[in-house]
């Protein structure tokens, strides 16, 4: 990389850095965190529930899909679901500049690697770019006792191509897996964004951080429609003209007027609900 190459790359990036100025939906986006690792633990649990085998022998799937058809629990959302396509990519031979013009113009810390087929070989970042400017600025070079992480990192660091330059191998999803899996596997990477492939590999989407939020954690009115539909009504009908539910930042409360011995199974039901951070009762007896 060129001293020209590093000015035009960092005055690209220079042009894209916001102004500091906080969004209008920054509280509303800090509480949605808050309880989306809540949401995440309640959502994998079940899962793991679902995957134990059954004295039948019933697949997962199969349960899942029953319990559905029945009216209980819907199907989990699946990551084709909330994916975007077709997916910004990269080929192996993009050199350093190339790779930063299409982070920018994507808008993106990192992009996936892809060969001729479009199988994913790994993925580039806004990270590793910068450990090679400041190998190239700093000269710096790991010492005999050096950590082997360090080595490794400097080693790279030395590549000219997203194929030298990328880390591998890409931790990925199938379009198929729930967003519960996926989630998972954001939180444990740390990433931003997974790329989607087919079962051969083949890029086929990526999904977004905050597509698996906004699909795990529902906002207030969607708590309450759930609550007043599918388990008011179907569930306790004969109060569901009697009790009033209000929710407000997944805090849910209950006034107005129950049978007594209806109000610990309502509140049990109600708490189970994913989104659910605390019930309050105010009810009182019919």
């Amino acid at each position: 990389m060129t001293e020209r190459e590093k000015s035009s790359a960092g005055a690209e990036a220079r042009r894209e850095v916001p102004d500091g100025t906080p969004r209008p939906d920054e509280p509303r986006r800090e509480d949605l965190l808050l309880r989306y690792l809540g949401a995440v633990a309640s959502v994998s649990a079940k899962q793991a529930a679902a995957r134990r085998p059954t004295a039948t022998g019933s697949a997962p799937a199969e349960r899942v899909s029953e319990a559905a058809a029945a009216g209980g629990e819907p199907e989990p959302l699946l990551v084709r679901e909330v994916m975007d396509v077709p997916a910004a990519s990269l080929r192996g031979d993009a050199p350093f500049l190339d790779i930063a013009r299409s982070l920018t113009r994507e808008h993106v810390g990192a992009l996936p690697v892809v060969d001729a087929e479009d199988h994913v070989l790994g993925v580039v970042s806004e990270s590793d770019l910068l450990a090679k400017a400041a190998v190239e600025a700093s000269g710096h070079r790991p010492g005999a006792l050096g950590r082997l992480r360090e080595r490794r990192l400097h080693d790279k660091a030395r590549g000219e191509t997203a194929e030298e330059l990328m880390t591998t191998p890409a931790v990925s999803v199938y379009p198929g897996q729930t967003v519960a899996e996926a989630a998972w596997l954001v939180s444990l990477s740390r990433l931003k964004r997974l790329p989607v492939t087919d079962h051969d590999g083949r890029l086929v989407g990526v999904v977004h951080r905050n597509a698996l939020l906004n699909a795990l954690i529902r906002d207030d009115a969607a708590i309450r429609e759930e609550i007043e539909s599918r388990i008011l009504a179907k569930r306790f009908p004969a109060a569901q003209s009697t009790v009033e539910v209000a929710v407000r930042n997944g805090v849910v409360d209950l006034s107005g007027r129950m049978a007594e011995a209806d109000v610990p199974r309502l509140l049990a039901q109600i708490e189970d609900l994913d989104d659910v951070t605390e019930v309050k009762d105010h009810l009182s007896g019919a």
